[in-house]
């Protein structure tokens, strides 16, 4: 067995699985990778969070921060193929149509997309854009940073608490229980690029998330009874623009 191997070949599973990135031929594919893989989720971020803070720090020397933004956007849409966002779209259409399990799991299994989910997109990506150009520059950078990788690290979190309620789904493998040793190091690549400006922010960024991840758990147990990817993807996406409006909340009070 060689561990340090078989680590490295979990990254690259997990970064060709979150990403469009292409990854080495040596790495292979099997399904259990993806279980293990999951565990270096947050570091992904911190890469795509890396991508949007050099595409803005670069676009903003020559555009006005809003456009500065929406190019580095635009540049984490294109490297994580809307994988978040169209999760974010599939359990809001099926939060806000259904009224029974059943109905909600088919509706996120559903590939189009309905009104709830379109509205839901919008808003969200309107949140960004509007929250990260009223940032400084400088700080608006480092957030992207701390956003993508620490809002990874706590959607994983329901890999520990909460079982994958499908019977069957391409997020099955990647969806077991996680082990409280793999959290931990998911953790590790993912809080601490929140203390980067300020260690209170980056405290009270934490607290308000613990409250947040308690709250979204315990409606997707109500609801469906568990976690699916799909609500992955929406708790991903609801942490990162939390991250946004609390760190623009704290400069502005």
């Amino acid at each position: 067995m060689n561990r340090p191997l078989d680590e490295l070949r979990y990254f690259f599973t997990a970064l060709g699985y979150f990403t469009r990135v292409p990854v080495p031929r040596w790495v292979g594919f099997e399904r259990d990778y993806l279980n293990a893989a999951a565990r270096y989720f947050p570091l992904v971020g911190t890469m795509v969070g890396g991508v949007a803070a050099l595409v803005y720090l670069a676009a903003s020397r020559v555009f006005p921060s809003g456009v500065a933004v929406l190019l580095s956007m635009a540049a984490t849409l294109v490297l994580t193929g809307a994988f978040h966002e169209d999760g974010l779209a599939d359990c809001v259409d099926a939060f806000g149509g259904a009224c029974t399990r059943e109905d909600a799991l088919r509706i996120m299994h559903d590939s189009r997309i309905g009104a709830f989910g379109a509205i839901a997109l919008v808003i969200a990506l309107a949140l960004k854009w509007q929250t990260l150009a009223a940032l400084p520059p400088p700080r608006a950078a480092w957030i992207m940073v701390g956003a993508h990788a620490a809002s990874r690290a706590c959607a994983i979190s329901y890999l520990v608490t909460l079982d994958y309620v499908r019977a069957e789904g391409k997020a099955k493998p990647v969806a077991q229980r996680m082990s409280l040793a793999s959290f931990a190091l998911a953790l590790v690549f993912g809080l601490p690029w929140l203390f980067a400006t300020d260690w209170r922010l980056a405290c009270f960024t934490i607290l308000v998330l613990s409250v947040l991840r308690f709250v979204i758990g315990r409606y997707f147990v109500r609801r469906i009874g568990g976690n699916t990817g799909d609500c992955l993807g929406f708790a991903q996406q609801v942490f990162e623009i939390v991250i946004y409006l609390v760190g623009l909340a704290w400069i502005s009070s």
